[in-house]
């Protein structure tokens, strides 16, 4: 049983020294588990005070379980395996880390978009067959003279803007916020609704949260309305795309390709046939990561902790208590 206020439940990194640097300045102790269920971190996090969060869902379930329960850091930007609602009824401050990996992040969906645009994945894997032939790649377009179609213009998909405007792209854009008082946007982005961004886009890359309102927010209908020369990327969260509307689109070349680096259940299976598409491209959830990347995740969502236990304001708190 712990016996620390500071536990870091579930997380798969190899080592937490970031952590501990900034746990032992600040004269706390901390434990270090892998639970991977509700019910191990109710065993195992009894008279805990704050949890570092990676994967586990938390909702009332581990709130009632866990009263002494008083904040919850998010390794990460998203926050969707956390009910808000339960956390806000049983009084648990949520904090995420949302500007640690912006530039490794809009650098991936960049990296997939060039891939997709020039073939590279498909021409390396036809000349290790013994086929060198640039024709098996055609059609190519001029990048220069696409409409890149950006979904959520936060921190990482104004990164995104920003190196595809350098590439002399169009660039359109939609974003629920796009009104919202105080919020500020590239002058070289063009706002349309989500319908025109769908059929307007060579390239559409999401950047937007997982929530109810996103949930297989690129489904069957929206394929049908891309370009048949489209790709789209996902570097954002798993479930904002259909993966069965995804795979019959890839069949059926509804679209001409996809990226993502994010699934809606990790990891993706050997036997999902999505990895039998030649026309798409997929990584393990790496876009969030470079080596300093990492480290500042770390390092930031400890310091959160320490903020929260010696009664200073939290520098990212998803609710508002």
């Amino acid at each position: 049983m712990n016996h620390h206020k500071i536990v870091i439940c579930d997380l798969d990194h190899k080592d937490v020294e970031a952590e501990r640097k900034v746990f032992s300045k600040a004269g706390y102790h901390f434990d270090w588990l892998h639970c991977k269920t509700q019910q191990e971190v109710i065993e195992n996090c009894q008279n805990a005070v704050v949890l570092l969060n990676q994967y586990v869902k938390m909702d009332k379930v581990i709130f009632e379980a866990l009263p002494t329960l008083k904040c919850i850091v998010r390794y990460g930007v998203g926050y969707d395996n956390i009910n808000i609602e339960d956390a806000n009824q049983y009084g648990i401050q949520i904090c995420n880390v949302p500007d640690y990996g912006t530039h490794e992040v809009a650098d991936h969906a960049l990296a997939l978009m060039m891939a997709l645009a020039r073939k590279v994945v498909l021409s390396n894997s036809l000349i290790r067959k013994g086929i060198w032939d640039y024709q098996k790649g055609i059609p190519i377009y001029r990048l220069r003279e696409c409409t890149v179609g950006i979904c959520g213009v936060g921190r990482i998909g104004t990164e995104f803007a920003k190196r595809v405007h350098a590439l002399g792209c169009r660039i359109i854009a939609y974003d629920i916020e796009y009104k919202k008082e105080g919020r500020v946007f590239p002058d070289f982005v063009t706002f349309v609704s989500f319908d025109e961004l769908v059929k307007q886009s060579d390239i559409i890359s999401i950047h937007c949260p997982l929530n109810e309102s996103t949930y297989h927010l690129f489904g069957e209908k929206e394929f049908k309305n891309m370009k048949k020369s489209a790709y789209i990327i996902n570097t954002a969260r798993g479930g904002i795309i259909d993966e069965d509307a995804l795979l019959w689109a890839l069949q059926n070349n509804e679209i001409a390709g996809a990226a993502i680096d994010v699934v809606e259940h990790e990891p993706l299976a050997a036997s999902s046939p999505l990895l039998q598409c030649n026309n798409l491209i997929i990584s393990p959830h790496t876009a969030w990561y470079s080596e300093q990347s990492s480290v500042e995740l770390k390092r930031k969502a400890a310091e959160e902790a320490v903020r929260f236990l010696s009664n200073e304001p939290v520098h990212y708190p998803v609710n508002k208590l």
